[in-house]
């Protein structure tokens, strides 16, 4: 087993998981692996198949670039789906948030988790 690319690829799955609110139990039971086995590759004792990799890479809306550690470090918008997969209303929303300012960005956030629930 490659460590190396092992802790990376733990380390990209924890930060997108983070990102998106999920617990690993969530991410878990989505890309059909059981708790404890996700638990170690998201702490690069393990590395994944090419069936569960494709599934966490969608999941967690990652290109397996980015998991791997093969985009740059400075991109920023890890998590992210690409846009001609989301439907015109969210690429809309998602437009329009990326000119709020912090302030108002909280608050959208603040509203978006009301509706959720």
């Amino acid at each position: 087993m490659n460590e190396e690319l092992a802790i990376t690829i733990g380390t990209a799955a924890r930060a997108a998981r983070e990102h998106l609110g999920l617990t690993q139990a969530e991410v878990a039971e989505r890309i059909g692996l059981v708790h404890p086995v996700y638990s170690r590759l998201e702490r690069g004792k393990m590395l994944p198949s090419v069936p569960s990799l494709y599934r966490l890479c969608r999941e967690l809306r990652v290109s397996p670039e980015t998991l791997m550690g093969l985009t740059p470090k400075a991109s920023g918008r890890k998590a992210q789906r690409p846009q001609e997969e989301e439907g015109p209303k969210l690429r809309r929303l998602l437009h329009l948030a990326q000119k709020l300012e912090e302030e108002d960005l909280d608050a959208l956030l603040h509203v978006a988790s009301a509706l959720a629930r």
